[in-house]
C-alpha cells in the first residue's frame, strides 16, 4: 500500500478518506490494496480509515487486537457493540465526505462489497457516503509492467492452444474418431498444464444452440458430439501459474464444413465488426488522448449490431475488465447490463467480446484490449475468419 499515493488521488477527488471495512474477508478488494497479509482471517469487524491528510486509523476487535497491525497508523480497541459504534463515529468526526466499497443502486455489483447495515451504521455519524469504484480501479486494476509482459506471454501461449484444439478437433472428424464438447474441454485443460498456465475454470466449448448459451460448459455427463456441418465456439482464458500472474481471454468460432453457410457468415462479420469498430474506437481516443467511458466503448459494437437488427440477440455487456482475476476490477464495456461510467485509465486491460446468440447458433468474437499511456493495442490474435474444421 503506498499511503502517499493513495491520500493524493483522494484530495484529487475531493473526497475526506476511504473507509475499509470486514468481516470474514467479505472484501477481498480491501484486503488487496491495503496489502493485508494472506494469513490474517478476522472473525470480528474492524474499520481502517484512510483520510485524505494525516495518519490513518484503525479500529479493532479486542480479540483481535492484532489483525491489522501490518498497517501504518494509530489504533483504538473496541469490545462491545456499544463501543464500536461510538468508538467508529469517533473515528469519523469531522470528515464529510467517505469513499467505501459501495455502488449506488449496485449498478457496479465488483465493488459493491459492504452490506447495508454497515453502510446504514456509518451514515448514521453523519457522513456521506461515495462509490470507491474509481479508486478500486486505480490502486487495484492497474498493470504492473511485469504483469503486462506476462499477460503477452499468457496469450502467445493461449493462441497456440486455441489454434491446436481447433485441429485436435479436424483431426478426429478427418479421422472418423468421435469427439464431444467435453473431450475437447479437456484437450485444451491438458495444453494448458503442460504449457505452465492456469485457470479458474471452464474453458467453453459450444456447439451449435449450445453456443447460444454464453456461459455454457460441458461436462462428462453434458457433451455433444462434433459432426460435419457443425458451429463450434470456444471461448478460453488462462494466465502464467506465477504469482501476480493476469489473463488472457478470448474466443474463436469455427465451422466444420468448407462452405461457410451464407447466414452464419454474415453474422460472423456483423460480430467482427462490432468487435473491430468497439476496439478502434477505444485506440483511437486514448491516442488523442481523450478520455473514453466503459459505458461508450458499449454503445460504439451495439449500435453496430442493433442497426443491422440483431440487437435482441445481443444480451450481455461488451467486455469486462481484466487481471489477477479474470474478471477484474476496473471499468467494464457496459451500457446494458450497467451504465459504467468508469474511464479507461493507463495500465489496465479488458475484453471486446460482442455476439449474436440466435436459436439454432451462436457467434461472439473477443480480443483483449490494454490501455498504455497514450496507446491501446489488441494484445493477441484477431479472428479475421470462421475457422474452417474439416
Amino acid at each position: 500500500m503506498d499511503t502517499n499515493h493513495i491520500q493524493a488521488a483522494l484530495q484529487e477527488r475531493k473526497l475526506d478518506g476511504w473507509l475499509f471495512f470486514d468481516h470474514h474477508r467479505r472484501d477481498p478488494l480491501a484486503y488487496r490494496v491495503l496489502g493485508v497479509p494472506d494469513g490474517i482471517e478476522p472473525t470480528r469487524r474492524w474499520y481502517y480509515f484512510l483520510p485524505a491528510t494525516g495518519e490513518p486509523r484503525k479500529l479493532v476487535h479486542r480479540i483481535e487486537s492484532h489483525s491489522l497491525d501490518s498497517l501504518p497508523g494509530s489504533k483504538d480497541i473496541y469490545s462491545s457493540w456499544a463501543d464500536q459504534q461510538r468508538k467508529l463515529h469517533a473515528m469519523l468526526s469531522g470528515f464529510a465526505r467517505v469513499a467505501m466499497q459501495y455502488s449506488r443502486n449496485c449498478s457496479i455489483p465488483y465493488v459493491s462489497m459492504v452490506d447495508a447495515g454497515t453502510i446504514e451504521l456509518v451514515r448514521s455519524a453523519g457522513v456521506e457516503i461515495v462509490s470507491s469504484a474509481d479508486l478500486i480501479q486505480l490502486f487495484e486494476a492497474r498493470w504492473t509492467q511485469e504483469q503486462y509482459e506476462m499477460h503477452v506471454e499468457a496469450g502467445k501461449l493461449v493462441d497456440t492452444v486455441r489454434r491446436d484444439a481447433f485441429h485436435f478437433v479436424s483431426d478426429r472428424l478427418r479421422g472418423g474418431i468421435p469427439v464431444g464438447e467435453f473431450e475437447v474441454q479437456q484437450f485444451i485443460r491438458k495444453c494448458f498444464s503442460e504449457s505452465g498456465l492456469t485457470t479458474n475454470h471452464g474453458p467453453i466449448v459450444a456447439l451449435n444452440a449450445n453456443a447460444s448459451d454464453a456461459h455454457y460448459e460441458p461436462s462428462a455427463e453434458r457433451s455433444s458430439r462434433v459432426h460435419k456441418g457443425d458451429l463450434l465456439l470456444i471461448d478460453l482464458w488462462a494466465k502464467l501459474a506465477k504469482p501476480d500472474s493476469v489473463y488472457y481471454d478470448v474466443t474463436w468460432t469455427g465451422f466444420c464444413a468448407e462452405t461457410i453457410p451464407d447466414k452464419m457468415q454474415r453474422i460472423f462479420e456483423l460480430v467482427t465488426g462490432a468487435r473491430k469498430k468497439a476496439s478502434d474506437f477505444v485506440i483511437n481516443r486514448i491516442a488523442q488522448r481523450v478520455s473514453v467511458a466503459g459505458y461508450e466503448v458499449d454503445d460504439v459494437a451495439r449500435e453496430h449490431i442493433n442497426d443491422a437488427g440483431f440487437g435482441e440477440f445481443f444480451f450481455h455487456r461488451t467486455g469486462h475488465s481484466i487481471g489477477t482475476d479474470v474478471h477484474g476490477a476496473g471499468a467494464n464495456m457496459d451500457n446494458l447490463e450497467s451504465h459504467d461510467e468508469r474511464q479507461l485509465i493507463s495500465n489496465t486491460c479488458f475484453s471486446i467480446e460482442p455476439g449474436i446468440y440466435l436459436p439454432e447458433w451462436g457467434i461472439r468474437s473477443e480480443v483483449n484490449v490494454y490501455v498504455g499511456d497514450g496507446w491501446a493495442k489488441v494484445t493477441g490474435d484477431e479472428q479475421q475468419e470462421l475457422v474452417r474444421i474439416h
